[in-house]
């Protein structure tokens, strides 16, 4: 079987934009000016641009590190899993200005986690999020999710601060506190 595929023609080649394919500007460090020449950075060779997916990486590296050490994990895949398991949950939960602060917050990849969870129709009580947790990790217990919860959500508050944490927590219902590694404090009457 053979299979053809239509070519433009030429009145529809000049009317029609083609996208253009983006090469990644080489690292300003490694590029070399012609004798006689200054080399001046461009918006291609600055080095938030140079290195952005590298800085990425390593902030989302950085932040699963944080956890496995948190939570014990013995390998970085497992805590690289239990992030990303935890933070797809509470994508879910974390609405608003809370969940784009949260996304800007936290390292590219992290963020995207957070930012590409459709939001849930009805909350859940922090016993209810974690037992959703264990359902979604193979082998887990709603103890070992608890773990897995609060080590990642207590990484998550540290690097994001204490008032963007209480923001989160005045979203959710009352007991997720202490899974952020927080004190669950009731109003006196």
């Amino acid at each position: 079987m053979t299979v053809t595929t239509p070519q433009p023609t030429t009145a529809t080649t000049a009317t029609t934009s083609q996208p253009r394919a983006t090469i990644p500007a080489s690292s300003p460090s490694l590029r070399v000016p012609r004798p006689g020449t200054t080399q001046s950075p461009t918006a291609e060779t600055t080095p938030e641009t140079a290195a952005g997916p590298a800085l990425d990486d390593a902030g989302w590296r950085e932040l699963t590190d944080t956890v496995r050490e948190v939570g014990l994990y013995p390998t970085g895949e497992q805590a690289e899993r239990v992030t990303r398991t935890v933070l797809t949950a509470l994508g879910c939960h974390v609405t608003g200005e809370e969940r784009v602060a949260l996304a800007q917050a936290l390292p590219r990849e992290a963020g995207r986690v957070i930012a590409s969870q459709i939001p849930a129709v009805q909350a859940l009580t922090a016993r209810e999020f974690v037992e959703s947790v264990a359902a979604r990790i193979e082998g887990s217990t709603p103890a070992t999710a608890r773990w897995d919860v609060s080590s990642v959500l207590t990484v998550l508050a540290d690097r994001v601060g204490e008032p963007l944490t209480t923001r989160i927590l005045s979203q959710l219902p009352p007991g997720y506190a202490l899974l952020f590694g927080r004190a669950e404090l009731s109003p006196t009457a």
